[in-house]
This record gives C-alpha cells, sequence and structure tokens, in this order.
C-alpha cells in the first residue's frame, strides 16, 4: 500500500471514537490479529482477575466464597451484563454451559411448550447451510423426542412455516459467508404461524448492535469465546424472553436450576425466570475470565461499534479486490457480520502463508479465507498491513512453499 493510503488510514485511526479500547486486551507486537470472530483476544485485566479468584476467593476463601464472593449468583450476574449488548433485559440471560448444550435445552423446552399446546407442531426448522453443531443438536432432540427435523435452503423459512412447525432456529450471522437475517422481519412472522423463534447470535453478540426484545425473538443462545473475549471455551449464555419464563421447562435439568438447590429434593422444582437453564456446578474460573470480556464494553456503544466493524470490513473488501486480482472477494451485504470471505483453490495454504508472517485469519473449507474485524481492538491501518501481505502471498506463489504441506488440525 503506498505511504499515502497509510498515513490516511493511521489519521483515520487517531480520529476513532473506540481508539482507547484497543488499550484493554493485550496484543503480541508484530501480530494482525483478523480471527476475533472465532476466538477473541485476551483482555488484559483477564490475568489478574483470575489470579485473583485462584489466589484469594478460592486459595482464602475456599468454599466460603459462593456466598461472601458471589459464586452462587456468577450465572446470572454476568448474564444481566450481557443482556444490555443484546438488547435484552437484565433478568432475560443466564451465562452458562456451552451454545450446543443452551440449544437443547431451549429447543427441547420450546419444542414440550408447543406440543403441550398443539400436539401436530412436531417440526423443528432450520437452514441447512448453518452452523453444523446447530443440526447436530437437533437431530440428537428429534431423535430423542420423536420430533421431526426439517431444513430448508436460506431464505426459506417464510415458506416453510405452517402448523406442524413448532420451532425455527436461526443463526442470525452465517458463520462463514457473514449473512445477516432481519430479525424483527423473520420472528414477526414466526410469530404469525404460531411457531417459537430460537437465534443463535455466537456470530453477533458483541459484533452487531442487537435488539432481542424489540425484535420479538423468543429464545436465543450465544458463545462468549468470539467476540465477547471470554477466553478458550469460555460459558455461552441464554436468553428466554419474559412471556416464556415462568412455563418453560428445560428437558436438561440440574440442581442449580431447581428452586431450592441446596434443600437436595428428589424432585425438580424449577427455579424462577432463566436461572431455571442452569443445570449442573457452573465453573467459576471460565466465569471469571468471560466477566473481564464482557467488561471490555464498558462504555462501548454497539451502534457505533457496528459502524465501525462495517467500514473496516468495506476497506477490507475493496483493497483486496483492488490489489488481489487472483482472490475472489464476497461482497459484503447491506447488513453484515464483521468479517469478510475471500476464497482462493489453495485458500488453506494461503491462511498458512498469512498466519506465518503474523496475519490471523481462519480457513473454511472448501476454499474460504475467513478474516474477523471487531472494532473494539482491529485499526484501520491493520487492513491495508494485512491486504499487502496478502497480495506478496498470491504474487510470489509463496503458498506453495513446502512448509504449508502439513498444517494443523484446527485451521
Amino acid at each position: 500500500m503506498t505511504l499515502h493510503i497509510r498515513a490516511a488510514l493511521a489519521a483515520r485511526d487517531a480520529a476513532d471514537p473506540l481508539a482507547f479500547a484497543q488499550a484493554r486486551f493485550t496484543l503480541p507486537p508484530g501480530v494482525i490479529y483478523l480471527d476475533g470472530n472465532s476466538l477473541g483476544p485476551l483482555p488484559a485485566a483477564t490475568p489478574a482477575r483470575l489470579a485473583e479468584v485462584v489466589a484469594r476467593e478460592w486459595g482464602e476463601g475456599l468454599i466460603r466464597s459462593w456466598n461472601d464472593a458471589g459464586w452462587i449468583d456468577l450465572a446470572m450476574t454476568l448474564g444481566a451484563r450481557i443482556a444490555p449488548l443484546l438488547g435484552a433485559a437484565p433478568d432475560s440471560v443466564v451465562a452458562c454451559d456451552s451454545v450446543s448444550v443452551n440449544l437443547f435445552k431451549l429447543a427441547g423446552g420450546a419444542l414440550a411448550l408447543q406440543q403441550a399446546a398443539d400436539p401436530a407442531r412436531r417440526v423443528l426448522l432450520c437452514e441447512a447451510d448453518d452452523f453444523p453443531t446447530d443440526r447436530h443438536v437437533l437431530e440428537g432432540l428429534a431423535a430423542a423426542t420423536g420430533a421431526e427435523l426439517r431444513t430448508v435452503p436460506r431464505g426459506g423459512v417464510p415458506a416453510a412455516l405452517g402448523p406442524d412447525i413448532a420451532v425455527v432456529v436461526l443463526a442470525h450471522v452465517h458463520y462463514a459467508t457473514g449473512a445477516v437475517h432481519d430479525m424483527a422481519a423473520l420472528s414477526a412472522k414466526v410469530t404469525a404461524a404460531g411457531a417459537l423463534s430460537l437465534w443463535d447470535l455466537s456470530h453477533s453478540a458483541g459484533a452487531l448492535a442487537l435488539a432481542l426484545d424489540a425484535d420479538g425473538a423468543d429464545f436465543a443462545v450465544g458463545c462468549g469465546y468470539k467476540y465477547l473475549n471470554g477466553g478458550p471455551g469460555a460459558p455461552a449464555f441464554a436468553y428466554t424472553a419474559h412471556r416464556h419464563q415462568a412455563t418453560l421447562w428445560p428437558p436438561l435439568r440440574g440442581w442449580m436450576g431447581h428452586a431450592a438447590p441446596f434443600g437436595f429434593s428428589d424432585h425438580w422444582t424449577p427455579a424462577d425466570g432463566v436461572r431455571r437453564l442452569l443445570a449442573g456446578t457452573p465453573s467459576i474460573l471460565a466465569l471469571a475470565a468471560l466477566g473481564e470480556g464482557v467488561a471490555s464494553f464498558d462504555g462501548i456503544d454497539m451502534t457505533a461499534a457496528e459502524a465501525k466493524s462495517r467500514a473496516l470490513v468495506m476497506l477490507f473488501a475493496d483493497l483486496v479486490a483492488a490489489h488481489c486480482p487472483a482472490v475472489t472477494v464476497e461482497p459484503p451485504g447491506a447488513r453484515h457480520g464483521a468479517q469478510v470471505i475471500l476464497r482462493h483453490p489453495q485458500g488453506r495454504r494461503v491462511m498458512a502463508a498469512l498466519i506465518a508472517r503474523g496475519v490471523i485469519g481462519d480457513f473454511r473449507p472448501p476454499d474460504r479465507l475467513r478474516f474477523g474485524f471487531p472494532a473494539l481492538y482491529t485499526r484501520f491501518v491493520d487492513v491495508s498491513d494485512a491486504v499487502d501481505h496478502l497480495a506478496a502471498i498470491i504474487e510470489s506463489g509463496e503458498w506453495r512453499d513446502s512448509r504449508f504441506d502439513v498444517l494443523g488440525v484446527v485451521s
């Protein structure tokens, strides 16, 4: 990139109203990190917080810290802190388990609600090319309950709605393409058809401005390790709209979701609200780390964050199109996730060559190079520098190097 272009982008970074947030993260020198859509970077405050939990709360407080340090309520208090990022009421979100486990709990509970009212509603509906694990979970739920799982092509949900549809499960942002559904419009259509909506926000939460309550979502799940920066395998979150909280009975039940967990009753009585979605004992260390990831959003306007990510995405797409003609850019939609997909026949090797240069993105079969642009720590100059590296790799054929013959399992 010319010095003039880079200077202009550096000036844009200097004027960025969100630039202060970059100091909240520990980023390795010499690395351009464009994979926060898969694993967020380390918040600078996380090591000290974990050390405090280990040494003081656990080491000194021992079991007393369930009360004294608020461990027993941490899943709920953290859920309340996540809720504003989702456009949700504080008491409608709980932090717990994984996306897969929460999806099973909410889809199973929603299915039971529907069948109690109308046994003919026995179909779980999803899009065929959404994140595969969501479909795997729904296949398992269908096998366990006798329900039917039905899949449709992307955009096919409205036409598939009918009197037998119980629950519609949709990814708000597609994990590979970055395409975004209109949550308000689709939720309204699902509701009008008598079905319930369950949204996967794994590629939305912390990247886009969300409005679960206003958009009429019934249920939602999302992960804590991508844009929320909670660390590898961080706890997920689950959302239940107020109108369903008193009647939802999750199929996976445990003592932490009991109304009186330390009463040790033989029979399960659900706790009030979303607390009933808890099952086993939560991981306090993991929740503490997630808490620092969520704290990295303090003072951040998510509308401004989405706008910055959009600007980064468009800049990257435009620069690649101009300087890397051998690479195909999937054009971002009118509203798009904080990511861009490039396509190259040797995409996995090209990505490996980029990573060797310190530009970290990821690869998705068959030929997609995926790059994420979270607003809190990505700079505009990072975009131009990454494109410079990509252009050099393509022009020189560096990706053909034998170093990239054997690649890791995780790409």
